[in-house]
């Protein structure tokens, strides 16, 4: 199996403060750190995620060949942050497997990744795994979780609690709540840790 890591589309911008919500700034103060600046001996901002792509396909694909799985990786490099996708032509039950229920082994399998760039260059990563468009067709789906809190909270007044996500999740989901003109904010702690909907 060979990766595929040919697509570098660089277009890194520096990113902007609402790349992280204040509430969940918490989780990710360190990968925030690193990202503003540049470590010492470790290039330009645009080099250390092309540094953190490589590394992090060359870790996947270890792990693909070790579990005897077919995929090929993409990496890109967007707004200040590398993403890598693992895809394959046709129907992989194994490429699902490391889906796993709710995304679980994704997130896990994401947090090894960072894992293995932090340890090989010393930066802290907040890259993006997705495989065979998991994260792509969640987005849609946490949309309409947003829409239908609003409506919701349009129609009883109550502020709606949704079941906790990932800090990656929650930023998307408060994007879509801010976008239609709602507040939200992030309460709970740890795997709990969850977005309450409000109309102000």
């Amino acid at each position: 199996m060979s990766a595929e890591s040919t697509e570098h589309a660089i277009s890194v911008e520096s990113a902007s403060a609402d790349e992280v919500r204040t509430d969940d700034v918490a989780e990710s103060a360190a990968a925030e750190e690193t990202e503003t600046g540049t470590v010492p001996g470790k290039g330009s901002q645009a080099s250390r995620l092309e540094e953190e792509g490589d590394v992090a396909a060359d870790y996947l694909e270890e792990l693909l060949d070790i579990a005897d799985i077919d995929g090929d990786i993409d990496i890109e490099v967007r707004n200040g942050r590398t993403y890598i996708s693992i895809v394959a032509e046709d129907e992989s039950p194994g490429l699902e497997s490391l889906v796993g229920r709710d995304g679980e082994v994704l997130e896990a399998l994401q947090e090894l990744t960072r894992l293995a760039v932090l340890s090989a260059t010393e930066n802290r990563s907040r890259l993006v795994l997705d495989i065979n468009g998991y994260r792509a067709d969640r987005a849609g789906d946490l949309q309409q979780i947003a829409e239908d809190a609003i409506a919701s909270v349009k129609e009883t007044g109550k502020s709606v609690a949704l079941a906790p996500m990932s800090a990656y999740e929650r930023k998307i989901v408060h994007d879509a709540v801010a976008d239609l003109g709602f507040a939200s904010e992030s309460e709970g702690e740890g795997a709990d840790r969850h977005i309450v909907v409000s109309a102000d």
